[in-house]
């Protein structure tokens, strides 16, 4: 067969494929339960909405790890509730004009009690998708809480020639190990887009942060990979610099790039019989762009493709179904539910858009029997702003979103 023959085929294939998905998609703001049941086994079998806090990946960095250090040193350096401090000072090779700063050697550093008094006033709390920059898979969803790092740069009485806020957490001591993040003055002050605050965070889904998630106090930025939401947070420094000097810049990381908008895989079967109907599952990350469709697309293995469309935009993708949010969220919530107050949520707990922005959904497709063969499997996302995956940001040092293969078999 040639590869006319097979292009043909595809299509072919995926007209009926099209029809069958359009059918389910008109099921999606449905619950979950009308979809076809031969989706019911895989859908079953997808972990919860929210991660347990203790089942998030980890990527920390350090030698050791500081989450690690036995608990007498923890306490030494300031990684427990009771010894935290953290400095707010100008920096010293680009100043910014202050009023006052915060340092641990003259007994003027914060305390986590008194990041709490903030709190009382204005903590604020959102749901995010962690995920690194590099990876292709999340490394948790969870609701972080905290006080708006806004907050804490005011306390610095801040005058003049302020343009920039980087930060960093304990390393071992070692200079060499510091992790650095950053983010322009007015990012901190304002939330652009009706985009929750930059945080310093200390709670992830209404239990105190633990040391393997960045406690007692890390940063998190929403719209932002981990790489910006810097761990075991002791330094906040107030610069007059115009550019970043975040350590993965330094690595050759565009460090300005927010979260995309891609899918992937959960369930694929590795072999079907041949013209049985196929169930998939999968995730979506709903990047700065948020979230519109998700589509499928399988194609006979080794079938060539026009080397003009890298990103297989005229391939006869079909829609498949993202799924409706959950009854159970999961994560170990406090009594199951959605902590009051929470960004993106009603009062009643429900979700005030979906798929929600810089979260994750779960999607699933039952694609129509296939002849007897070897296939690949694409998936891809439409963001809101009708972009489809990898556009409009395809650059992998700006986060990973390359649209995923998966190769079975049909017999």
């Amino acid at each position: 067969m040639n590869d006319a023959d097979h292009s043909d085929l595809s299509r072919r294939f995926f007209l009926r494929c099209g029809a069958a998905l359009t059918a389910g998609g008109a099921v999606a703001a449905r619950a979950s339960a009308e979809l076809p049941p031969e989706l019911t086994p895989a859908i079953a079998k997808l972990e919860s909405y929210f991660t347990v806090p203790a089942k998030f990946q980890d990527v920390s960095r350090g030698r050791p790890v500081p989450h690690t250090l036995p608990p007498d040193k923890k306490k030494e350096v300031g990684l427990t509730r009771e010894t935290w401090k953290l400095e707010i000072v100008s920096d010293p090779e680009h100043p910014a004009t202050l009023g006052k700063q915060f340092k641990k050697q003259d007994n003027t550093a914060i305390d986590f009690d008194a990041l709490l008094k903030l709190g009382e006033k204005h903590a604020v709390r959102f749901p995010k998708i962690m995920t690194c920059l590099n990876l292709g898979c999340p490394l948790g969803m969870g609701i972080w809480e905290g006080v708006p790092l806004r907050e804490l740069v005011w306390l610095a009485k801040p005058k003049e020639n302020l343009r920039r806020v980087h930060y960093y957490g304990y390393h071992n001591d070692d200079p060499k190990q510091m992790f650095r993040g950053s983010l322009p003055i007015g990012r901190v002050l304002e939330d652009y887009d009706d985009l929750p605050p930059v945080i310093a965070c200390y709670k992830l889904n209404g239990e105190w942060l633990s040391p393997a998630r960045g406690g007692p106090v890390r940063i998190v930025a929403p719209e932002h990979y981990g790489y910006k939401c810097v761990k075991w947070i002791t330094h906040i420094v107030l610069s007059n610099r115009f550019f970043a000097n975040d350590t993965y810049g330094e690595q050759n990381n565009d460090v300005d790039s927010p979260m995309k908008t891609f899918a992937a895989t959960l369930h694929v079967p590795d072999t079907v019989k041949a013209n049985a109907p196929i169930p998939l599952t999968g995730y979506a990350q709903s990047g700065i762009s948020g979230l519109a469709k998700v589509q499928v697309w399988a194609n006979p293995k080794g079938m060539g493709w026009d080397a003009n469309d890298p990103y297989f935009t005229t391939a006869p993708w079909a829609d498949a179904t993202i799924l409706p949010p959950p009854v159970k969220w999961g994560g170990e919530l406090p009594d199951g539910a959605i902590p009051k107050g929470t960004t993106g949520f009603t009062a009643a707990g429900k979700p005030k858009e979906w798929p929600m922005r810089l979260a994750k959904a779960f999607w699933a497709a039952l694609m129509p029997g296939l002849p007897a063969g070897e296939y690949t499997l694409r998936c891809r996302t439409v963001d809101a702003k009708g972009a489809a995956q990898p556009m409009p940001r395809p650059f992998k040092k700006g986060g990973r979103c390359d649209i995923e293969e998966v190769a079975f078999s049909v017999v």
